[in-house]
């Protein structure tokens, strides 16, 4: 997902971590990742949750204020959790504010949103926000998903990391298996060679005054679970554009789209759907592997994509006309974060067990540089299809290589592969293990139903 994730919700967190993950506390924002696929059947032996105790995972993931959680209940009373929730919203405020700048809702209006995240007057509102730019004055959002600063590429050169760890008390029963008051943040920094100097558009779709935002986000497929607090998200940005006065002088709307996942394929039929509504900017997809089946598609429409979740690298530099967005963190950050997590435990020799798609083996590269940047050693990798039947090999290749840390990075089959772990002999309590955002955590719920 952002080519993203995991530790994604065990019925409450959101976590997006490739490892084990789940979440259950609502207290946190996720994000969530590349992440279309698979599904999982395995459990922890005898349904024991506590037998990922002591398991870490790092995601994009920002301390969310109770007032920002309110407003999302607001729209869904059922959230459970809040995954890529405050990254659609902020996708919807910042385009809405690059039209009232470009006084368009046409193609132009791309020209505009990088320098809506960076550069001028701080706000926070689209409220305050709109005022400045009608009264002349460049703003600077900082949104509920972090401080932005998009580079001229249209991604953050900053983001809001969460550490998570897997407690060990109540997980059978209530599910919430992470001990929060372990869970720390950090902020990572892209290098200074990511900040890329400001591109624009050669597009010339006009607008028609009306601001219409469609999303293709997931109601179906392997990562639905994401769907409700994405849709949430985008939803509530367009109640508070309107009680601000709208975009442009009209109210906004918003078309809700189906992303489905890379196995369904109903994201280009969706994407077809939405531009023949004449959307301006389309929110999604959260998998990077379903939003490069069908950039293409839009930006030759003249339409801006913005993804709240897509991690993948190759966002960084691909050919989009300026006209794609996303303010989910590359995973060159992410991969750093991890390693400096593994490394900062104690670990040296890191075992590396990974989804073979874009996501994953791109992620597996950052990954590796910053291990070995920070003096650690990989000493072997397996990148697997996550839709196997078994993984018992991968995982004999991880504790033939007898290392002191594993990293899953992976979606709902990585509660399989742990439970093969842990069978194994080398799960959470015979050897670190860590993941990365993945989206797995509602398949670890299921595990954790005793008896299942």
């Amino acid at each position: 997902m952002r080519s993203r994730r995991w530790w994604l919700a065990l019925i409450g967190i959101v976590a997006s971590m490739t490892l084990v993950a789940a979440a259950c506390s609502s207290d946190d924002d996720g994000d969530s990742s590349s992440g279309d696929d698979s599904s999982s059947d395995g459990t922890t032996p005898s349904g024991d949750a506590n037998a990922l105790a002591g398991m870490k995972g790092t995601t994009p993931l920002v301390e969310l204020s109770d007032e920002f959680k309110d407003r999302m209940l607001a729209i869904d009373p059922a959230l459970v959790d809040f995954n890529y929730g405050p990254e659609s919203y902020d996708a919807v405020i910042i385009t809405a504010l690059a039209a009232e700048e470009a006084q368009t809702d046409g193609a132009a209006l791309s020209d505009k949103i990088n320098g809506i995240t960076r550069g001028g007057e701080k706000c926070t509102t689209y409220a305050d926000c709109l005022a400045l730019i009608k009264a002349g004055t460049d703003v600077d959002y900082d949104g509920a998903s972090g401080p932005l600063e998009f580079s001229g590429n249209g991604e953050p050169t900053e983001a809001s990391y969460g550490i998570l760890e897997f407690g060990s008390n109540g997980c059978e029963e209530t599910k919430e298996c992470i001990d929060n008051d372990k869970t720390t943040f950090v902020t990572a920094t892209a290098p200074s060679s990511a900040d890329v100097p400001q591109q624009t558009t050669t597009a010339t779709r006009e607008g028609d005054g009306e601001f219409v935002v469609g999303s293709l986000l997931p109601e179906t497929g392997s990562l639905a679970f994401l769907g409700p607090p994405e849709f949430a998200g985008v939803n509530l940005a367009i109640e508070e554009i309107n009680e601000a006065g709208g975009v442009l002088g009209k109210p906004a709307r918003h078309i809700q789209g189906d992303s489905g996942d890379t196995e369904n394929g109903v994201a280009p039929g969706t994407v077809d759907t939405l531009l023949s509504q004449n959307v301006d900017v389309i929110v999604g997809a959260a998998s990077s592997s379903v939003s490069l089946s069908v950039i293409d598609k839009i930006i030759n429409a003249g339409v801006i994509q913005f993804s709240p979740a897509n991690t993948s690298k190759k966002f960084s530099t691909y050919d989009d006309n300026a006209l794609y967005f996303r303010d989910a963190p590359s995973d060159i950050l992410q991969g750093q974060v991890l390693a400096d997590t593994i490394i900062g435990d104690g670990h040296s020799n890191v075992y590396a067990l990974v989804l073979n798609d874009d996501y994953g083996t791109g992620l597996l590269e950052d990954l590796k540089s910053g291990l070995e940047g920070g003096g650690a050693t990989v000493v072997g990798d397996s990148v697997y299809d996550p839709k196997a039947a078994d993984f018992s090999a991968e995982v004999e290749d991880a504790k033939g290589a007898d290392p002191d840390a594993i990293v899953i990075i992976g979606f709902d089959e990585t509660s399989r592969i742990l439970t093969t772990m842990i069978e194994q002999g080398i799960g959470p309590s015979d050897v670190a293990v860590y993941g990365v955002d993945g989206n797995m955590g509602n398949a670890l719920a299921e595990n954790f139903e005793a008896g299942t």
